[in-house]
This record gives structure tokens, C-alpha cells and sequence, in this order.
């Protein structure tokens, strides 16, 4: 069991509707030295790649991406869920349905920000229909940058999202996959990884 696997059983609550609450420490209020590691393992994970931006899709995912942005002393840039006075010129925009919301946004990312050739990692807190992932590959595929991966905290391995995204061709790395929850007893099941 890693040290994310052993938060999640310490601290994480197992709620009906395949919901898992890490509010207490990773998504809503946030463990600093906890996210550092994060940070460090998704520099150990993708660090003999080219890596000349992180991305990722506000809010949840800007906490942790910055602390990856750091390792690997590049910019971040995050997709925005709507259109604000101060975004101005021409923009990347994708839609993108929420599995926590239960609702569908357009994000968007200025073209002042991504660019043609960059390589992009892409971050973010969960990854369960995979649909807020495929909306940034769809952005940065759109500004012709190369997607060289997408790190995911912790991966509903029993939704669909992390099978369609490796079935994309993407390298994806998860650093907690949960194969199964039970919401009665609040017993969680990891996938083994190396």
C-alpha cells in the first residue's frame, strides 16, 4: 500500500452513489506535505519526459498541479468553467461533463497560453468517466501541443475513464486506483501496482 492508499483508508469516507471523500485532505481543505509527495511521485512517474507545461481543469485540480508544476519548473495553466470579463482574444474551448456535479461546463484556456509543440502533462484530482480528461487532451490537441500524460490522484478504476483513456493511447499513471467501494461497511479496494 502506498502512502496515498494508506490516506485514503485513514482519512477518506466511502458515501452511496460510488461517491469518496477526500475533502479533508486533498480537494477542499488540503494537506501541504501530502501534496508535496503527490507532486514529487508524478515528477518520479513522468520525469524522464519532456515536460514544458502542466495542465489542469480549475478548481479541484490547480492545488495539486501546482505542486507539480514546481518538480518539474515549469508553468501551469488551467482550463476555466466559464468566461470571466478578464479572459480576453482567442480561446481553446471544450465541453466537459462532470461526474461529481452531475452537470456539463465549457472550460476554456486562453490561446495566449498553450501553444503549438509544447508538451503538456495533464493533472488532475480523480479521474471516473474520464470525461474532464478527454476535454483537456481535446485542448491541447487543439493548440497542437503533445500530450506526453496524464496524472490522476486517485482513479475510480470500476468507471470507465482511465480504460478509454489508455485505450486512447494516452500514458496514464494513477496513484491510487480504486477498484471497488462499499459504501455500508466503508471498505475501499485498491488495484495492486508496482
Amino acid at each position: 500500500m502506498n502512502f496515498l492508499e494508506e490516506r485514503i483508508i485513514k482519512d477518506g469516507l466511502v458515501k452511496s452513489g460510488n461517491v469518496l471523500k477526500v475533502d479533508s485532505f486533498l480537494n477542499h481543505q488540503m494537506d501541504i506535505a501530502l501534496i508535496e509527495e503527490i507532486g514529487r511521485e508524478f515528477k518520479r512517474r513522468f520525469g524522464h519526459k519532456t515536460i514544458s507545461k502542466v495542465m489542469t481543469i480549475e478548481a479541484s485540480g490547480i492545488g495539486i498541479a501546482a505542486f507539480v508544476a514546481k518538480e518539474f519548473g515549469v508553468p501551469l495553466v488551467f482550463a476555466k468553467k466559464s468566461k470571466s470579463i478578464n479572459i480576453d482574444g482567442e480561446m481553446f474551448v471544450a465541453e466537459v461533463e462532470s461526474f461529481t456535479h452531475k452537470n456539463k461546463n465549457q472550460v476554456i484556456v486562453s490561446k495566449k497560453f498553450l501553444h503549438e509543440g509544447e508538451h503538456v502533462l495533464i493533472i488532475d484530482d480523480f479521474l471516473a468517466n474520464g470525461c474532464a480528461l478527454q476535454g483537456l487532451i481535446s485542448i491541447a490537441e487543439s493548440a497542437g501541443a503533445i500530450v506526453e500524460g496524464c496524472g490522476i490522484v486517485i482513479e475510480k478504476g470500476f468507471q470507465i475513464g482511465g480504460r478509454v483513456i489508455r485505450n486512447m493511447g494516452y500514458h496514464l499513471e494513477s496513484l491510487a486506483i480504486v477498484d471497488a467501494m462499499d459504501a455500508e461497511n466503508g471498505s475501499i479496494v485498491f488495484r495492486a501496482q508496482d
